[in-house]
């Protein structure tokens, strides 16, 4: 493993920095909106076009990588992230920051894709699940140390958005000048919607209640926090809290849902994090910020690691070849639910009040845990010795890839899949062109 992450540190090292950038502008952006006077409805609206943007990336981005290749992908994307971080404090416009989310999300969506293909090209079958973990741990870490320089500066100002704009532009440099060989990239399909949903009501369910949940509070937490009178830095600390509460806890949940029946795990794991949001709920409106950190930390714990137990728990009804494909559809529902996050949430701030942020994600997790106790009621519990093993992913909502899901890049058998004659003679030429190739970011995918 350490040798690819080696080979691979200009590739993490400007993930990391564009995830700094990524986490910074996603509170930036909401906390920014209420000092300028944006209802929280309308924030709301600018929120949710990050997740639309994010879904047409993941569509578009595979065709356009196919025909000029991963740097100039990536340096386009990144240019486009940078120059939407700016046009934030030219126009204070809701409907120009509601395009400018869309860019953003967009943009963000094909330097996952990027990312995501180079890291599959540089891992092999025995060290792509540690890759997957160092890789989870960079993009949720980027995100969390991005809340630390809400503190920097005022973020009524301009320097913030400028400072977005120089980490997304500085992570071009060690994509630009690396050596290594461009990877082969290729698109992963999808299962119908319908068919995935008979596969796994469950997980279908799960994964886009869990978009819905993710977007709503990833979305509007910063707002939430200005509307009950945090501090920026107090705002920046809560949401740091629940992003490394969901990397701490991803393992020991995983390891529980591999030795019991999954659904009970995840039905635990949901109805726990919709008390610990209670909870939350409670702290901010009592003032106690200690217990709210505590509560938040337990909130994001339990939360995040639904997106992994919602793909593990579909996989173990799926044969190898069908893994890819049904997790990119459920990440697919996950960033539809994403989209409708923010705007079901800003309207129900703008109608109720604040505190039905955490009430309203509250009740979202407990629903999920009442429709995984009446899935248990009908269907019989998978047997532990025919589950699958409980990978850790990075939350990236509405990806159309899952490129780095360990369990669907083997072999079946360990064995190679058969080719005619031909199509051996097409992958030889195609494996000569590539090891004598030009260096990363040429025209070849």
């Amino acid at each position: 493993m350490y040798a690819a992450v080696i080979n691979s540190w200009p590739l993490l090292f400007g993930l990391g920095l564009l995830m700094i950038g990524n986490g910074l502008q996603l509170s930036l952006v909401g906390i920014r909106a209420s000092l300028e006077g944006f209802p929280a409805a309308v924030t709301g609206f600018v929120m949710s076009a990050y997740y639309l943007g994010f879904l047409f990336g993941s569509v578009i981005t595979p065709k356009i990588l196919a025909n000029v290749g991963h740097v100039r992908v990536f340096a386009a994307l990144a240019s486009l992230a940078s120059s939407a971080a700016l046009i934030y404090v030219v126009f204070v416009d809701p409907i120009v920051w509601g395009m400018m989310r869309l860019v953003t999300g967009f943009a963000f969506a094909g330097l996952y894709i990027v990312c995501e293909s180079w890291l599959n090209d540089a891992a092999t079958n025995e060290t792509r699940g540690q890759l997957l973990s160092v890789y989870m741990i960079i993009m949720m870490g980027g995100m969390a140390v991005g809340q630390i320089f809400l503190n920097v500066a005022d973020p009524g100002g301009y320097s913030l958005f400028i400072f977005v704009s120089v980490l997304v532009s500085l992570a071009l440099i060690p994509m630009a000048l690396t050596a290594n060989p461009a990877p082969n990239f290729m698109a992963s399909s999808r299962l119908k919607l319908k068919e995935l949903y008979k596969i796994s009501p469950l997980g279908v369910v799960g994964m886009c209640a869990q978009g819905v949940i993710g977007g709503a509070f990833y979305g509007m937490a910063a707002v939430y926090g200005d509307n009950i009178g945090l501090s920026v830095a107090q705002i920046s600390s809560f949401i740091s809290v629940s992003i490394m509460g969901g990397v701490l806890l991803q393992w020991p949940v995983g390891r529980f849902s591999d030795k019991f029946d999954r659904r009970m795990v995840l039905m635990i794991t949901t109805m726990l994090s919709g008390g610990a949001a209670l909870l939350a709920l409670y702290a901010g409106e009592t003032g106690n910020f200690l217990l709210f950190l505590g509560a938040v930390g337990l909130f994001g714990g339990f939360s995040v690691p639904l997106y992994s137990l919602c793909i593990a728990y579909t996989n173990d009804y799926l044969e190898p070849d069908k893994m890819v494909a049904a997790s990119s559809g459920l990440m697919f529902v996950n960033g539809v639910g994403a989209i409708f996050g923010p705007l079901i949430v800003g309207q129900f701030m703008s109608l109720v009040g604040s505190e039905v942020f955490f009430g309203w994600i509250a009740a979202a997790h407990i629903a999920i845990g009442l429709f995984a106790i009446y899935r248990m009621q009908i269907n019989r519990a998978m047997p532990m010795e025919d589950q699958g093993t409980f990978v850790a992913m990075p939350v990236r909502a509405g990806a159309a890839v899952a490129t780095l899901n360990p369990e669907t890049e083997e072999w079946i058998n360990d064995e190679p899949p058969a080719y005619s004659e031909a199509e051996d003679e097409e992958v030889a030429e195609q494996t000569e062109i590539m090891d004598d190739g030009p260096a990363f970011g040429s025209n070849n995918p």
